[in-house]
């Protein structure tokens, strides 16, 4: 076998292994919604999904995935927004209707221009579920992305997501991120569909979103618990890990202190490394493997800078802040 075939097959492999590691449940419904033609109407998109999928869940997850797959993010929007409509009103019937109005405008620039950032993103969701049927509704919140969200101060109402019934269960959505993700070095959105979100797991999706409204929180509520916890990736949550040392994602440490680190659900084989502040790959130190989780150490320096970034093979994984003692 040709080097040229060895590599390829190394590659198809893992393809095929990372595509089974999603759920194959779902796998089906991706496959028939990434056919499907150009719609000219929301209408005939939601008559389209209602007469190829029957169940609830199954209506649910093709709105997520065709969202994602067809809706890409508008960067230029998102970097320059422009200024909020204010409303004028004699009434709330009055201000409840205005603000539906100005609802419905922003959804359908999303369905028109196949283009939107989060608010276009959550609101077309939800209007493809009522018209499929479906109860739905848009959360209004926080959400950790970046480093430098770790352990901030303020809380943000910078992102929307929805929650959605199904069989009787409200389960949680993240179309915008289902689409791929921002890259902020570059000023970039990097198109990659990414099931996770679809009926997340609340012990992570609850790490990355806060819910502005009391009555949306499944998490605990504590604010101040979801601005200081590790930032955590893609990866992180589809090997399912889990933090267990340190006990926040704000760590307390002087020059050359030894911080131990320990995560659920990855072994001394796996490929775990942080970057130094010139982008250097930097080897964890003493790696213990026991009872499914690895435990290791990282010798603190001003050096490093602010922040560990964890690395899973070369795939962002985690993210501790780091505050000098």
């Amino acid at each position: 076998m040709t080097i040229r075939k060895i590599v390829f097959a190394f590659f198809f492999l893992n393809f095929i292994f990372i595509s089974s590691s999603y759920s194959q449940k779902y796998s089906a419904i991706d496959s028939i919604v990434l056919k499907y033609p150009d719609f000219g109407s929301t209408e005939k998109l939601a008559e389209r999904i209602k007469k190829d999928f029957t169940t609830e869940r199954d209506k649910a997850r093709a709105i997520y995935s065709w969202i994602a797959l067809n809706i890409d993010y508008d960067v230029k929007t998102f970097l320059d927004p422009p200024t909020p409509k204010s409303v004028d009103y004699k009434n709330q019937a009055e201000r409840d209707k205005k603000i539906q109005l100005m609802h419905e405008e922003v959804m359908r620039k999303a369905f028109r221009t196949r283009k939107a950032v989060c608010e276009g993103y959550s609101l077309l969701y939800a209007h493809l579920a009522a018209l499929s049927g479906l109860r739905c509704q848009v959360v209004n919140g926080d959400a950790r992305t970046v480093v430098q969200d770790i352990g901030r101060r303020n809380y943000l109402m910078n992102h929307a997501w929805n929650k959605v019934e199904v069989d009787g269960e409200w389960i949680l959505v993240d179309a915008t991120w289902g689409g791929g993700s921002y890259d902020h070095r570059r000023k970039a959105f990097v198109k990659k569909f990414t099931p996770i979100y679809f009926d997340a797991d609340l012990k992570y999706f609850n790490a990355m979103h806060y819910p502005e409204a009391s009555m949306y929180k499944g998490n605990t509520g504590n604010k101040s618990e979801f601005l200081n916890a590790p930032l955590i990736y893609d990866s992180f949550i589809e090997e399912q890990a889990e933090v267990l040392m340190p006990y926040s994602g704000v760590i307390m440490a002087n020059e050359g202190d030894k911080i131990t680190f320990k995560i659920k659900n990855i072994d001394r084989l796996d490929n775990i490394c942080y970057l130094d502040k010139k982008e250097q790959r930097v080897e964890i130190e003493n790696p213990k493997e026991e009872d499914g989780s690895l435990e290791f150490q990282v010798t603190y320096s001003k050096k490093m800078g602010r922040f560990i970034s964890f690395y899973l093979f070369w795939k962002n994984f985690a993210a501790f802040k780091i505050i000098p003692k």
